[in-house]
């Protein structure tokens, strides 16, 4: 399986708050432009699902996504954003000046965010969600739109890199990762990508062929289907 991991496009929050879960938070102008560059550069491959966390800003960046390939976007809960518990909302200026900060940064393997989830229990669900849509999707490429952390989580993961080192990549806003799943090791053949991927196309041409495998359905916990263009009615 080729699993596309898309982090959602800007928001008028980025770069300056931890949004973490916080509800209503959308694409701004330069996000929706972001979204349908990344669906135009996805445009040419044979991508039979798309999955997106529930958080609105995923959704929309999934739209143009699954419009452009006919299909349905399927939220999951799993790939969500971690749960920044107190912190969610609180501007970056604010959290530099806490101790837990600084401690989240020098050793996050063993980091709890107040009132939320570990980073490591963040790695382990993405990670397992990840492996779930591998059984449902053998033989694929499959696109899920999720956030920064949650890819940079997975990538380290898959990598080989320890929970302490994940900070060291860097996921930009509408940047495409892929890993390919299933083949004895992974092999991470793309990193926040944000130029052509012509070369991706060209070598899962074949599996677009008639007769090919037929989309299965979603992993456990992969919500009803929602069709693009219909926004998430929570965060």
């Amino acid at each position: 399986m080729l699993l596309l991991l898309v982090r959602h496009g800007t928001t008028p929050l980025t770069g300056t708050r931890l949004t973490g879960r916080l509800p209503g938070v959308h694409l701004s102008e330069e996000g929706i432009r972001q979204a349908k560059g990344a669906a135009e550069r996805l445009g040419g491959l044979p991508i039979k699902a798309v999955y997106a966390s529930p958080l609105e800003r995923c959704i929309e960046t999934a739209e143009p996504i699954a419009s452009r390939h006919g299909l349905e976007i399927r939220p999951l809960e799993a790939m969500a954003e971690v749960d920044y518990g107190e912190w969610a909302g609180r501007s970056f200026k604010q959290l530099n000046r806490l101790k837990g900060w600084s401690e989240l940064h020098a050793r996050p393997a063993d980091f709890r965010f107040p009132g939320g989830e570990s980073i490591r229990e963040a790695q382990t669900r993405a990670v397992g969600a990840t492996q779930l849509l591998l059984k449902a999707h053998p033989n694929q490429a499959i696109v899920v739109v999720s956030h920064a952390d949650l890819i940079r989580l997975t990538m380290a993961a898959y990598l080989g890199m320890g929970i302490d080192l994940y900070q060291r990549v860097i996921v930009g806003v509408a940047s495409v990762s892929a890993v390919v799943l299933g083949d004895r090791v992974p092999r991470v053949v793309r990193l926040s990508d944000t130029g052509s991927l012509e070369e991706l196309a060209e070598r899962l041409t074949p599996a677009a062929q008639p007769g090919g495998p037929r989309p299965a359905a979603g992993p456990a916990g992969a919500k009803p289907a929602r069709p693009a263009g219909q926004r998430s009615a929570r965060a």
